[in-house]
């Protein structure tokens, strides 16, 4: 049985992005390390099929710091809703900043985040959100921004490359590479119209929660909504979307239709890395550095009503583990499930009890609260409902989320599914019961451990340190809890709602 230490909240995302991440970022190879291999055995074909589609960031080469190409390297990867070079002064906003470190002498690559909300002073336009430095200046003026808040005189922060993926290129190759099923947590609707939006020129989005098939639209609409939630929930859910579609892309598909997707990429992408002298330098970075361990470096801030502040007496350290992360070794804790005394020793040879479902602390028990929530499902579809008895305290059930509907495996066929959904007294963060007759959906293949708590066996699915998922099965279908965005649920939570779920009948 995998265990999973106690400990408190981890950083948003921690390991969640995919080490494939930074070759489909930095070179348009969309497989990561295997694929990034094989391409220098045919580099020249490919580079030049990148080079002659990706288009050029003006002006950023007089901001960016040359070092030679085979050295470690700094990439500011940004995601815009557009390219910056089209409309009136090339405005558009970009919904991600992150900064990628590549250093294969290092414990690990790693990853920063930056919130397009931070508050800033903007030369020439005072205090703005760091979002408006590209939406005046493009990425010209973002490099020069980040690189006043994160460097000093005397320790100066060098970005080295850009990279500009725009969100129409996403949805294209989300559409291109099929679709990808993901464990949605609520339901994500605007209409630009109070209460759903508060009014402006947003993207119209319905999203319904549920485990289901998102396509290029969809998939878009997912992981760049913008409303009721912050800038740190919203880079959780971009990478629990990349973390769910890791393993539903097949790498040979990718590589024989590679030619047709690097066109694709590059013609959505924008960069100032062009070339077989730089872009095969940067292969070599990343073929090297993809066995270390992705390592996501929090950026140090203070949430507020309109913008998010930096804490600068926590930046400097913060840059040190950016550029010089460690691994710890040490050998992870293990966390002994919950288990009820007893004054009887045990036989010598008799198998230990498995443990058992007592309260965790909090949750709080609401029965009645769960059946109304199962009740209207178990009416609505063929196969066993289970509904929680225990929910997270302070939390409540979002009945306008709950839902029965017809759920479709890779080849069409058609399942029953049902989702209940739970709002934690956080901003973003919600947590969710699934059920489905479909007995083999891909986010059950790889389960990291089991437990058993009173008689029942739980499949458990995490990254080794905190639980993402929690799930059972019967003779009809599968179920599974699934924790929030933010990882909020402790582990002894997640098994505590898991067991103390009932079926109906």
């Amino acid at each position: 049985m995998n265990v999973y230490p106690q400990e408190p909240t981890p950083r948003p995302g921690r390991r969640f992005l995919l080490r494939g991440l930074l070759g489909t970022l930095l070179v348009a190879v969309l497989v990561g390390a295997s694929v990034a291999t094989a391409v220098v055995l045919e580099v020249k074909d490919d580079i030049d099929i990148f080079s002659n589609n990706v288009q050029d960031i003006p002006s950023v080469q007089e901001v960016v710091d040359e070092v030679p190409p085979s050295d470690p390297q700094t990439i500011l990867v940004l995601g815009s809703d557009k390219r910056y070079a089209d409309g009136p002064k090339g405005q558009a906003h970009s919904d991600t900043m992150m900064l990628v470190r590549l250093d294969p002498d290092k414990a690990a690559t790693t990853v920063m985040s930056v919130p397009r909300d931070l508050q800033i002073q903007l030369e020439g336009y005072g205090t703005e959100k760091l979002n408006a430095s590209y939406f005046y200046g493009g990425p010209k003026l973002v490099v020069k921004t980040l690189k006043g808040i994160l460097g000093t005189q005397a320790h100066p922060f060098e970005i080295n490359h850009v990279v500009i993926v725009n969100f129409g290129g996403f949805q294209k190759l989300l559409t291109k590479m099929g679709c990808v099923y993901v464990d949605v947590d609520r339901h994500y609707f605007n209409d630009n119209n109070p209460p759903a939006g508060g009014g402006g020129d947003y993207a119209t989005i319905n999203v319904k929660a549920g485990y289901q098939k998102l396509c290029g639209n969809s998939g878009l609409d997912y992981v760049r909504y913008r409303h009721f939630d912050d800038d740190l929930v919203r880079a959780a859910r971009q990478q629990d979307f990349l973390r769910q579609a890791k393993g539903q892309v097949e790498p040979g598909k990718l590589w024989s239709d590679r030619k047709e997707l690097l066109k694709l990429f590059a013609r959505n992408t924008q960069t100032d890395i062009k070339g077989e002298d730089e872009i095969l330098p940067l292969l070599g970075l990343v073929v090297k550095s993809v066995t270390n361990p992705v390592q996501q470096v929090q950026f140090p801030v203070d949430e507020g009503p309109s913008y998010v502040t930096l804490q600068q007496d926590k930046l400097r350290s913060t840059v040190r583990r950016f550029l010089d992360p460690a691994v710890s070794k040490a050998k992870p804790t293990t966390v002994q499930e919950p288990t009820t005394t007893t004054s009887k020793k045990p036989k010598a040879k008799k198998k230990p009890k498995p443990a058992t479902s007592s309260l965790a602390t909090g949750l709080t028990l609401n029965e009645d609260a769960g059946l109304e929530e199962g009740l209207p499902l178990a009416n609505e579809v063929r196969f066993p409902v289970f509904y929680p008895t225990a929910i997270e305290s302070g939390s409540q059930y979002v009945t306008g989320d709950r839902r029965a509907y017809n759920l479709r495996d890779q080849k069409g066929r058609k399942y029953q599914a049902y989702r209940i959904v739970v709002k934690t007294g956080l901003v973003g963060q919600y947590y969710g019961i699934q059920g489905t007759s479909w007995k083999t959906p891909p986010i059950l293949d790889n389960p990291t451990g089991e437990t058993k708590i009173d008689g029942r066996t739980f499949k458990l699915f995490g990254d080794g340190k905190r639980l993402q998922l929690v799930s059972w099965k019967t003779s009809k279908g599968v179920y599974w809890v699934s924790n929030t965005l933010l990882s909020k649920l402790t582990n002894k939570q997640m098994l505590g709602i898991a067991a103390s779920t009932k079926r109906f009948g």
